[in-house]
């Protein structure tokens, strides 16, 4: 399945927060833990992940520090701040609220019959 890159690009945020919220981690672990959480189906790039990277570091979200790990490969790991909290409690409250709407309206069929255009 494709997913919309609306959808992507807006959920983007609020899921690099919560991944950053169970540890810090660096960006191909990122990648994957997306790639794991999603079942394979959002299947993110370099290219997409790292000006979010640099974007929430920015912002104050996350802070950002260069290690090298005892297998030598030097990583720049990434971990979230107070304020990348808040601005994830203040994600999860809206991505609830969005959630909720469209459960209620999937729950009653309306949706289906109108994408079958027996509404």
């Amino acid at each position: 399945m494709q997913i919309d890159k609306d959808l992507v690009a807006a959920s983007a945020t609020p899921l690099v927060l919560a991944i950053l919220a169970e540890g810090e981690s660096y960006g191909y672990a990122i990648l994957r833990r997306v790639r794991e959480l999603s079942n394979g189906e959002l299947d993110w790039t370099d290219g997409m992940l790292y000006p979010l990277l640099h974007r929430l570091h920015r912002l104050g979200y996350v802070t950002t520090e260069w290690r090298t790990p005892p297998e030598g490969r030097r990583r720049r790991y990434y971990a979230v701040t107070d304020g990348g909290r808040a601005a994830l409690a203040e994600h999860r409250r809206q991505w609830e609220t969005v959630t909720r709407a469209l459960r209620g309206i999937w729950r009653g069929g309306d949706l289906l019959s109108f994408a079958f255009g027996r509404a």
